[in-house]
C-alpha cells in the first residue's frame, strides 16, 4: 500500500469511493424516497399534477415510498447489526453440537480444561464410535483432557467441614481421580481401535494441572473457544451418614462462545485461550496411570 507525502497511507480510489457511499447513502436514499412520496401524494389530490402523472396510479407508489422511508433505518440498523461479532452463551449441555460440527473436518483437534471432563466425555465416546463404522471425512483426531491434579490436598473439591470451612478429603479425591482414569481409558481404546483399523489416526489423553476446577474452557479445532466459570461453592448431598461436599457441576455451567468467524477481536480470543492451553499442557503432569508411557 503506497503513502502520501505526509505518511498517510494512500487508501486508493475505491476505498474513497466506498467511504463516500457509506455517507451519503442514507441521506440521498431517504431524500429521494421522500421526494417520490410527496409527488405520488400531490399527484393524487392536484388535478392538473394528477393528470400529467396519470391520476391515481400514483398513490400506491406513495403510499409504497413512505413505507420504504420508515423502514428504511430500521432496515440500515439490522444489517449493521448483522455486521457485529456475536458472543454468545450456551450451556454445557449443548456440547454434543459442538463435537458433532467438529467431526466434520478432516482434521479434529479438541481441548479441554475442567473439573473431570465429564460432559465432553459422553458426547466424544458416541462420536468416536460412530467412526469405527463411518468415519467420513474425518482422517485424524486429537483429544486433550486437563483436569486437577486429584492427587494433591485441595479447597475443591473437598468436605464441608464446620462453618462452611473446606476440608480436604482424599477419598473423596480418590473417587474423581478413578473417574477420570475410566474415561481416559475408555476414550483411548477407542483411538487405538480407530487407528489399527488405519482409516482414522487419533489419539485421546489426560493430564494433571496444579489448582481448584476454577475455569472450564472447551477448545473445537482452534476455531472456537468455550469459557465458563465453575460454580466452586455447589455442593453434593451426602447420605445421612455422609458429610456434603463442595463439588462444581459441570453439566450447569454455562460457556460463552467466541468464534473466528466473528471478527478480529473473536480470533484474538481464540488465539489467546488456545496458547494458553498449549503452554498449560505443556507444564502439565501426566497421571499416575499414564506414567511410563509415551504421550
Amino acid at each position: 500500500m503506497s503513502g502520501g507525502g505526509n505518511g498517510i497511507p494512500d487508501d486508493g480510489v475505491g476505498e474513497r469511493l466506498r467511504r463516500f457511499q457509506a455517507r451519503f447513502e442514507p441521506a440521498i436514499t431517504r431524500v429521494v424516497l421522500l421526494g417520490i412520496f410527496v409527488t405520488g401524494l400531490t399527484a393524487q389530490f392536484v388535478k392538473p399534477v394528477g393528470d400529467a402523472l396519470e391520476d391515481k396510479a400514483f398513490l400506491g407508489g406513495a403510499l409504497l415510498s413512505l413505507v420504504g422511508y420508515v423502514l428504511y433505518d430500521t432496515l440500515k440498523d439490522l444489517d449493521a447489526s448483522l455486521r457485529l461479532p456475536t458472543r454468545t452463551q450456551v450451556e454445557s449441555r449443548e456440547l454434543g453440537g459442538f463435537v458433532t460440527e467438529t467431526f466434520r473436518a478432516r482434521e479434529v483437534e479438541i481441548s479441554f480444561l475442567g473439573y473431570t471432563g465429564e460432559t465432553l466425555y459422553n458426547a466424544l465416546y458416541h462420536r468416536l464410535e460412530a467412526l469405527l463404522d463411518d468415519p467420513g471425512p474425518t482422517r485424524r483426531v486429537s483429544i486433550r483432557f486437563l483436569v486437577p491434579d486429584f492427587q494433591k490436598p485441595m479447597s475443591v473439591p473437598s468436605r464441608v467441614g464446620p462453618d462452611g470451612a473446606p476440608v480436604d478429603d482424599e477419598r473423596f479425591r480418590k473417587r474423581l481421580e478413578l473417574k477420570c482414569r475410566e474415561y481416559d481409558r475408555t476414550l483411548s481404546a477407542i483411538a487405538q481401535r480407530l487407528t489399527a483399523v488405519g482409516r482414522v489416526t487419533a489419539e485421546c489423553e489426560y493430564r494433571f494441572y496444579p489448582g481448584i476446577p476454577r475455569d472450564k474452557i472447551c477448545i473445537f479445532n482452534r476455531e472456537s473457544v468455550l469459557h465458563g466459570l465453575y460454580d466452586v461453592v455447589a455442593r453434593t448431598r451426602g447420605y445421612s451418614t455422609e458429610p456434603d461436599y463442595y463439588d462444581p457441576k459441570g453439566y450447569r455451567t454455562d460457556l460463552n462462545l467466541w468464534s473466528r468467524r466473528d471478527g478480529e477481536d473473536s480470533k484474538a480470543v481464540v488465539a489467546t485461550w488456545s496458547k494458553h492451553f498449549d503452554d498449560l499442557w505443556g507444564l502439565a503432569a501426566k497421571p499416575p496411570w499414564r506414567r511410563g508411557t509415551t504421550p
